[in-house]
């Protein structure tokens, strides 16, 4: 069954990463059980790549039934890469076939929002832990004090964590008509899950209550009106590629995605996933932030590189992205972050708010089209 595999890595003499066609060629003779054909031939491998360091990742698409059953194939894929001259780690992943989803909730019949906001940014990651919320409340601030008028959309309905990184724990939203009033702070609107649910208590919501509840936060909420609407939009994702993710892509015209990644190649790994996934829903990647890059020592002032460091560079020249900047790991952006005082806003002039500052104005750049 794998013979041509083997016989494949038997003649090749090659050290450099192997090219797309070498990697394809290496998984020619594995066959999909279930159907008999190669699952090359049979277009189920849907990309394959590899980066200058080594790694490679493969994507096959699979029926999701028959997830569990294909596992012994994928992981004989990845053997046989791993085993490829130049190979250093190989990932390879199933992927679901794009089949029309469950809609319990109704969510199909809901139109694509028309709102009256200029642009909408996603801040996203493709795993928890990098500091996502961090960079979405301080990249709002910093879009804020370029002039832009800015709101930010806590969009994590399991774990909102911007009701306490902007300072607004304990307020409640009020009703104006039928709309919401979001609330403001440090020069930016605001509105959450949080600041409408018990703090204390866990919300046990499945898939479509989530997307339901997403839905109503973007349409229900007074960003802007049609004589003054609003110029930016920063929605603080949940981390992985979801409901919350789909129901974006899928239901407001996305202006684009901000990746935010540790240097450290588990983290990187997951960064992928996330560009893959806003490109498969043609949504544009507007960049990758590093964050957590350098850890400079307040007492003697050397920098350490606990996550490693320049990993979100190089993964973005790989992925033809744009690179937006590094984020230093400093004890005040914490320590504010705890307050409800973004960095951007207590410490405008330090190296980590700089950063954010060159970041809004290359998206403001890029985003283009807003008012003089």
């Amino acid at each position: 069954m794998f013979s041509n595999n083997i016989s494949f890595l038997m003649k090749s003499k090659q050290k450099t990463p192997p090219s797309t066609e070498q990697i394809l060629e290496a998984l020619r003779g594995i066959i999909d059980p279930g159907t008999g054909r190669g699952i090359v031939t049979a277009g189920m491998v849907k990309s394959a790549q590899a980066d200058a360091a080594g790694d490679i990742v493969v994507t096959i698409e699979v029926d999701p039934a028959r997830g569990s059953a294909l596992e012994p194939m994928r992981q004989t894929a990845e053997l046989i890469l791993s085993a490829l001259p130049g190979v250093k780690k190989a990932a390879v992943i199933l992927t679901a076939e794009q089949k029309p989803a469950p809609d319990p909730h109704g969510m199909g019949k809901n139109p694509v929002l028309s709102l009256p906001i200029r642009h909408i940014i996603a801040v996203a990651s493709g795993k928890g832990g990098v500091g996502k919320s961090t960079i979405a409340s301080n990249l709002a601030v910093a879009l804020a004090q370029t002039g832009l008028s800015t709101g930010l959309l806590d969009a994590d309905i399991y774990g909102p964590s911007q009701p306490r990184m902007m300072g607004v724990e304990g307020r409640k939203p009020v009703h104006e008509g039928e709309k919401i009033e979001p609330l403001r702070a440090h020069g930016v609107k605001m509105m959450s899950i949080g600041l409408m649910v018990d703090p204390e208590k866990a919300l046990v919501w499945r898939g479509p209550m989530v997307q339901s509840a997403l839905y109503q936060l973007l349409r229900d909420v007074n960003w802007g009106s049609a004589d003054a609407p609003l110029d930016i939009l920063v929605v603080d994702m949940p981390p992985g590629t979801g409901d919350a993710q789909l129901t974006l892509a899928q239901k407001v015209p996305l202006a684009g995605a901000v990746i935010v990644s540790t240097p450290q190649d588990i983290a990187l790994l997951d960064a992928r996933k996330g560009v893959e996934m806003f490109r498969a829903v043609k949504v544009p990647v507007l960049g990758i932030i590093e964050n957590m890059s350098v850890f400079t020592c307040p007492q003697c002032g050397h920098d350490s590189h606990i996550f490693d460091h320049g990993g979100a560079r190089r993964e973005a020249e790989r992925l033809g992205i744009p690179f937006l900047g590094e984020i230093p790991l400093t004890m005040d952006m914490r320590i504010q972050g705890d307050a409800g005082i973004p960095l951007m806003a207590s410490a405008p002039e330090s190296p980590a708010a700089r950063v954010f500052s060159e970041i809004a104005q290359q998206l403001k750049k890029t985003l283009g089209k807003f008012p003089a």
